[in-house]
């Protein structure tokens, strides 16, 4: 097979599991990063699960930028669109994640429709789905729902997935009919960690392991495994009924606490580091004052945001590993990778 894939900011978590994906099956991938600094640790990284990593070809491309996107796009019959800005910190300006999250994909999109690609799969997120509505929010979100931007219980990047994903279905509607798009919206990304330069979504595993946290807030989230995150962008790439649809790719939700006892339970080696402690509520919205990672998730305290991955599913076909298999792989990587 000489089909090529673009995918969109190839120095990610998610993305580095969707080219190995890609290369199983054959498939020509292209990669776009913004700075080509980075080729060969990329290459070396994914090079290890499979050889062919030393074909990927590599573009230098930024989400603010127009520059290199016509010819990332060129000859691609597929993109998966997964750059987008996640960072550990609230910015202090919140156009500083809505802008390049929402201009960058319309550059993905529009730059894709002139190439003449069939289909983009864009990573957005259940951000876009569950936030906005405080205590009205769904007991179990679907892909029927959207999240509100301007209502309570949102930060900067549930607010910048919720525009880009909006803007990038407004434009194939729209100026960019007859290209096919498909959307996939995991909850919090947990699963093996390719190498030592970590994901923001690794923090929970890495936070719970590394001793250096105090104790447990009310806190939790639902989760899902990079790995089947990576096979839903694929099969919604190759699938014809996966054209014009969203998909939540999600399986259990789980509370600090618990994510806290799988861990002590699994890598008994770590007890003595793992929080045993509850952290009140008061005391995380004060400690969100004075260290900006807490204030992602002082919205979060006591709340549960579930979501049903029937979809994805049963028109995709995934089979979902659970929370705690996640968990477990996040934190066996980590420890083998000598980051906690």
């Amino acid at each position: 097979m000489s089909t090529r894939v673009l995918v969109t900011g190839i120095t990610g978590f998610v993305a580095q599991h969707i080219v190995i994906q890609l290369l199983a099956k054959g498939y020509k991938v292209r990669g776009t990063m913004r700075s080509l600094k980075r080729a060969e640790e990329v290459r070396s990284v994914l090079a290890k699960f499979d050889p062919r990593a030393h074909e990927i070809e590599f573009v230098e491309a930024d989400l603010s930028s127009d520059k290199g996107w016509a010819d990332a796009a060129q000859d691609c019959t597929y993109v998966q669109h997964i750059a987008s800005p996640f960072p550990a910190v609230h910015p202090k300006d919140e156009m500083e994640l809505i802008r390049p999250a929402r201009d960058g994909a319309l550059r993905v999109l529009k730059a894709a429709k002139a190439a003449g690609v069939k289909r983009v799969v864009m990573t957005s997120s259940l951000a876009s789905i569950a936030y906005g509505h405080g205590k009205k929010r769904a007991e179990i979100s679907d892909e029927t729902m959207w999240s509100d931007p301007s209502g309570p219980d949102n930060t900067p990047y549930t607010k910048s997935k919720t525009i880009a994903e909006r803007a990038a279905w407004d434009y194939v509607n729209g100026e960019g009919k007859g290209l096919e798009l498909a959307v996939i919206n995991p909850t919090g990304i947990l699963g093996p960690a390719l190498s030592a330069d970590v994901s923001t979504s690794l923090e929970i595993p890495i936070r719970l392991l590394n001793g250096k946290t105090p104790g447990l807030p009310r806190i939790g989230f639902s989760f899902v495994d990079v790995r089947d995150v990576a096979e839903c962008h694929v099969k919604a790439m190759e699938l014809p009924e996966a054209a014009g649809e969203r998909f939540l790719a999600t399986h259990d939700f789980l509370w600090f606490a618990e994510a806290a006892e799988v861990l002590r339970r699994k890598f008994p080696a770590y007890d003595s580091k793992i929080p045993k402690r509850k952290v009140p509520d008061f005391a995380l919205k004060l400690m969100a004052v004075f260290q900006p990672i807490y204030r992602q998730t002082v919205t979060e305290l006591g709340r549960t945001r579930k979501a049903s991955n029937a979809k994805a599913s049963r028109v995709l076909g995934v089979k979902f590993r659970t929370a705690e298999e996640a968990l477990a792989a996040s934190a066996q990587s980590l420890i083998e990778l000598k980051v906690v």
